[in-house]
């Protein structure tokens, strides 16, 4: 198999105790990653709610104090189930696509939301490039879940009177 038809997939899925279209309102909002996204530091440039076509920049913690500039463009959007972006900025990784799955299931006596959060990419630097990958991906899905609940966290704190805040 070459190395470039290899890619790499890590995926997540967390049930939050908050309703989906709260999950949907934040994850729509692209200038709010830094507040639930582990790793993103600061959004840069943004655009309000996800658009098809449109960018968004962070400042992302990469290893220890390393920082890299990433930017991201919405390429698919199925509201309020699915979201799919790709982005530049994080060499030695490639062709990077992030996918967020929402979906409203039960939890206790009313409705949360089943959140899969997915990266897609394909690792550079041949041999060595994959051995990396496979030794950070274990630091990758703990990312993702610490995502989450921090999404659930602030969705949870601001509760209904924030409902339809755009960032």
């Amino acid at each position: 198999m070459s190395e470039a038809s290899e890619v790499s997939e890590v995926s997540e899925t967390a049930v939050l105790a908050v309703p989906a279209e709260r999950v949907w309102e934040v994850l729509s909002a692209t200038g709010r990653y830094a507040e639930w996204v582990a790793g993103v530091l600061e959004v840069t440039d943004h655009h309000g709610e996800a658009t098809v076509g449109r960018t968004y920049s962070e400042r992302n913690r990469t290893v220890g104090p390393l920082t890299t500039r990433s930017t991201w463009t919405v390429r698919e959007l199925d509201p309020p189930r699915r979201r799919v972006d790709t982005g530049t900025g994080f060499a030695p990784m490639h062709d990077m696509t992030n996918v967020f799955d929402v979906e409203p299931v039960p939890v206790g006596d009313g409705l949360g939301t089943r959140l899969t959060y997915t990266v897609r990419y394909r690792p550079g630097l041949g041999p060595i490039g994959r051995l990396i990958d496979r030794l950070q991906q274990p630091g990758l899905r703990r990312s993702f879940q610490t995502s989450m609940r921090a999404l659930e966290d602030l969705i949870t704190a601001e509760g209904d009177e924030h409902a339809g805040h755009d960032g």
